[in-house]
């Protein structure tokens, strides 16, 4: 029974999941926007605000934190450069999902994720 637990199972084991979500975020955060599944997409829209959220801070241990997160350490450097300019007076909302055409090999509904 899995009433009120909010992560997203996505049918894998918690460490797989962890690295799938990591990844993700790290090649959204680079590229702008990635093609992936909707549940996926919204799963990993959570962590990306958290990370960005973290960069309008600024501060080192929120810098850490990111680094911790995220696999590559120079997109967390132009990260924390380029988001006050970007984000400074938003509140949120700092990612938008787009809905495409469902996948042909298993009908999966499919998304496009991209950072506004």
């Amino acid at each position: 029974m899995r009433h009120r637990c909010r992560v997203p199972q996505l049918s894998k084991p918690a460490d797989q999941r962890r690295a799938l979500l990591r990844a993700l975020a790290t090649e959204l955060i680079r590229n702008g926007r990635i093609k992936t599944t909707k549940v996926r997409a919204k799963a990993v829209q959570s962590e990306v605000e958290r990370i960005i959220t973290l960069a309008k801070d600024g501060s080192l241990s929120s810098r850490r934190q990111a680094m911790g997160y995220l696999y590559d350490k120079q997109l967390v450097h132009a990260l924390f450069e380029q988001v006050g300019s970007r984000y400074g007076e938003r509140q949120g909302g700092y990612t938008r999902i787009l809905r495409t055409v469902s996948r042909r090999g298993d009908n999966a509904e499919m998304a496009i994720i991209e950072l506004t």
